[in-house]
């Protein structure tokens, strides 16, 4: 079994080198350089409260093109209603320690340590990290947060607090990304819940591809905003419903 050992320098090695089960690499910090770097490597950190910091780059990635969004029937019912309000990169703090507790209260356990919540917030504070929000009564009901690096979102983890407010935060987002011409969604490991959206898995060497040629854009770093009201409406009736 071969792990790399990271230094203070942010370089990775090659994500081919990764072993069977996707781990590459041990070690290193949560600095924004290197998280950057690991992002638009393919590689993402993923490690217990216990653990040191680790490296990860899956032979097989879980990934969404936002053309190919599905939603079901009673999802599109919700988002003609307009139950929830969402909101982009109003409520970080609020959205990723959700997230954590969410999985502490399923598992036990979660990726979300304190360490990675102050790093992800340090992203989101220089403009590469966003939130998606979903409130019901002007509190937060659902959301998610990700990474944006060129054409590429990355996304990270999601919580519900009231039913589908989570899944209506993502399409709103996935609606947003389209429009804005990102290429995909990295999902990165294979999950019931986001497949019934449309993601599918595909080969580490085609994501790879997919990724040079989504971060060669030239996208600033910046707060997202957008009108709700242009995007909602047709949310519902646009996507094929199963």
């Amino acid at each position: 079994m071969t792990v790399f050992l990271l230094s203070e320098n942010p370089s990775f090695p090659p994500p081919y080198l990764a072993e069977e089960n996707g781990l590459l690499a041990i070690g290193g910090d949560l600095s924004e350089k290197r998280l950057i770097q690991a992002y638009k490597t393919g590689i993402f950190p993923w490690y217990a409260k216990e653990d040191p910091i680790l490296w990860w780059s899956p032979e097989k990635r879980l990934v969404l093109f936002p053309d190919e969004l599905r939603i079901s029937k009673s999802l599109g019912k919700t988002l003609r209603k307009k139950i929830f309000n969402v909101t982009f990169d109003q409520s970080f703090e609020q959205v990723i320690t959700s997230c954590a507790e969410t999985h502490i209260k399923k598992d036990k356990d979660t990726w979300i340590v304190n360490d990675m919540i102050a790093a992800y917030i340090r992203l989101y504070e220089s403009g590469y990290a966003h939130s998606m929000e979903a409130r019901l009564d002007g509190e937060l009901a659902g959301g998610l947060y990700g990474v944006a690096i060129g054409k590429c979102f990355f996304g990270e983890s999601m919580f519900t607090a009231k039913t589908n407010a989570s899944k209506v935060a993502f399409v709103v987002l996935v609606k947003y990304l389209k429009d804005h011409q990102f290429h995909f969604i990295d999902c990165q490991l294979k999950t019931d819940h986001l497949m019934r959206f449309g993601a599918k898995e595909i080969s580490r060497k085609r994501f790879m591809k997919e990724l040079s040629q989504s971060i060669s854009s030239d996208d600033t770093p910046g707060k997202w905003h957008f009108d709700l009201n242009a995007i909602y409406p047709d949310l519902g009736t646009q996507y094929a419903l199963q």
